[in-house]
């Protein structure tokens, strides 16, 4: 496994990325799930241990492409796909549900999470990235025997309305309205905010054409009203790992305090809300230790 100091010069040193290309070996496959079809990527044998990665709201695939060449290297089957209404999934929503319903909600993205992970080798180790993190706790409650291990990549640290803890602007939070928050949010990240280099903030507005504005209302308002799965979450075996970055939107000591709360171990990097992107190598390194817990000797 590579030392921590390796995994920090290979992140030190990642220079501009092409976020529209695949790396070498992954490859495009599509899945109809209940809400849709799905765009997805996989690489890897079909026979490997198996890892999945679930993005965020706003967010696709792509946010995994620097991670996905070290966990090919270990010996894994990796796999992502773009959450209904989300970028190449953008056609997928709740009018194709049956019944078809009028809102995106927690039930439409656990059976699409549950459809991606029933067409693979089950139980899968599962990473969920900030929104993502929390649908993944929801199904792991509901279907525990799907996941290996469970990660979340800087998910919010909290159940119920989630952007309370946000710094500084978190008390405010609860007085706006889905679309409000949602607009809030959409216009920080068109406006880069966050300062990432040009060709990630090109590649997210072109992405943002293609991701239906209600996917993204409905998930801030999800985010507003999370179940409280943390104390079912706590008592399941299967090994956790809570991963954030030290400048993140909610404070270091808030996503501490979750990690003792459902009994996982953390690991905080000196970056912001995408560890995936800046730090990939360090949470590559992380989740091997995650997956060595229970896995046999990956496939070389």
């Amino acid at each position: 496994m590579t030392t921590l100091g390796d995994a920090a010069e290979l992140d030190a040193a990642i220079g501009a990325v092409d976020w529209a290309a695949l790396p070498p070996g992954v490859v495009r496959a599509d899945l109809d799930a209940p809400s849709g079809r799905l765009a997805r990527i996989v690489a890897g044998a079909e026979d490997a241990p198996r890892v999945l990665l679930v993005p965020g709201a706003t967010g696709s695939k792509e946010d995994f492409l620097l991670m996905i060449p070290s966990l090919l290297a270990a010996g894994y089957r990796v796999e992502s796909y773009d959450l209904a209404g989300q970028f190449e999934s953008g056609g997928a929503g709740p009018e194709n549900l049956d019944p078809p319903r009028a809102h995106y909600d927690y039930d439409l993205f656990c059976a699409d999470l549950r459809a991606v992970l029933d067409a693979g080798r089950a139980p899968a180790h599962v990473l969920g990235y900030s929104f993502g993190g929390l649908v993944a706790q929801v199904l792991l409650v509901e279907q525990p025997e799907l996941f290996a291990s469970l990660a979340l990549l800087t998910s919010p640290p909290d159940v119920g309305q989630v952007f309370r803890g946000v710094k500084r602007i978190g008390r405010f939070s609860g007085a706006t309205s889905p679309h409000a928050g949602a607009s809030l949010m959409l216009w920080g990240i068109r406006n880069n905010l966050n300062r990432v280099p040009p060709e990630r903030i090109a590649f997210v507005r072109e992405r943002f054409a293609q991701t239906r504005r209600a996917s993204v209302d409905d998930i801030v308002g999800l985010m507003k009203r999370m179940p409280d799965v943390a104390e079912a979450v706590a008592a399941l075996p299967l090994p956790k790992l809570v991963a954030t970055g030290r400048h993140d939107l909610w404070p270091e000591a808030q996503y501490r305090e979750y990690a003792a709360r459902i009994g996982a171990s953390i690991a905080v990097y000196d970056t912001g809300h995408s560890p995936c992107e800046t730090t990939p190598h360090q949470l590559v390194r992380d989740l091997l230790g995650l997956y060595a817990e229970t896995d046999q000797t990956p496939r070389e």
